[in-house]
């Protein structure tokens, strides 16, 4: 059975049964791009855990359309919430990282400007529409996942920065090729914030790792295979996934 699709609304504050239009962008996508007619179910999502389970009514226009709450439910986050700092990868395989660690489950990302990353973002224009593309990237990915909640895109950090960050987490894992332990040797926490940090193709170098490791940080592999790095995420979430009991949760698209 096909997966109604999910479209993002501001705030979902009408009871099951009520009526209501859903416009601006994601209501012309519903109208004109899906063309969805009467009867056909979808899914309003506010990004924040609500997730309201609707038919379609009718077009209204071209760019909204009617459509009727059947049920409303408030979807809790993770227990174990997953942060990735990803580091900066050149051309289009940022997006594909962040793309595949949002639809493997991460909750939130941290572009990482690492020593070794060839691509560079500046602070100035070109930076700004770097980030936006990973935003945008990541929204799409969380709407085709019918993810309740929508992951959070930070501003870039320096490796000082991350490692500021590794302090206050729960449990931080470095993934890194030479690190003695593997990912399942690792205890996870039961609650939290796990932050995974995923170096550039050049990998993460000594100095990046002693600073990192020296704030909590543990170094882990996933293997004897050496992932690339806008699919290292991906893997390592899928195992953390299966190791928190995440995937065994009920879907609220079902």
């Amino acid at each position: 059975m096909t997966t109604a699709p999910l479209f993002l609304v501001d705030g979902i504050d009408a009871p099951a049964g009520a009526e209501t239009v859903l416009d601006g962008p994601e209501g012309r996508h519903a109208a004109t791009v899906r063309r969805l007619r009467p009867g056909e179910a979808l899914m309003l999502s506010d990004g924040r855990g609500a997730v309201a389970h609707a038919e379609a009514i009718a077009p209204v226009g071209r760019d909204a359309l009617a459509v009727r709450l059947l049920d409303v439910v408030h979807v809790p986050r993770p227990a174990v919430r997953v942060v990735v700092a990803q580091a900066l990868v050149k051309g289009d395989r940022g997006e594909l990282a962040v793309e595949t660690a949002t639809e493997a489950g991460a909750d939130g990302f941290l572009p990482w400007k690492a020593a070794r990353c060839v691509a560079r973002w500046d602070d100035g224009p070109r930076g700004a529409k770097a980030l936006e593309r990973w935003r945008s990237t990541v929204r799409e990915a969380a709407k085709q996942a019918r993810r309740p909640w929508q992951p959070e895109v930070g501003e870039p950090v320096s490796t000082r920065q991350l490692a500021q960050r590794v302090a206050g987490a729960d449990l931080a894992l470095v993934l890194h090729e030479s690190a003695r332990a593997g990912l399942a040797d690792v205890e996870l926490p039961r609650s939290g914030e796990v932050l995974l940090a995923v170096g550039p193709e050049g990998g993460v170098d000594e100095h990046e790792l002693a600073a990192l490791t020296g704030a909590g940080a543990v170094p882990v592999r996933m293997g004897p295979e050496v992932l690339r790095a806008s699919t290292a995420a991906c893997v390592a979430l899928g195992a953390i996934a299966v190791r928190t009991g995440r995937w065994d949760a009920a879907d609220p698209g079902g």
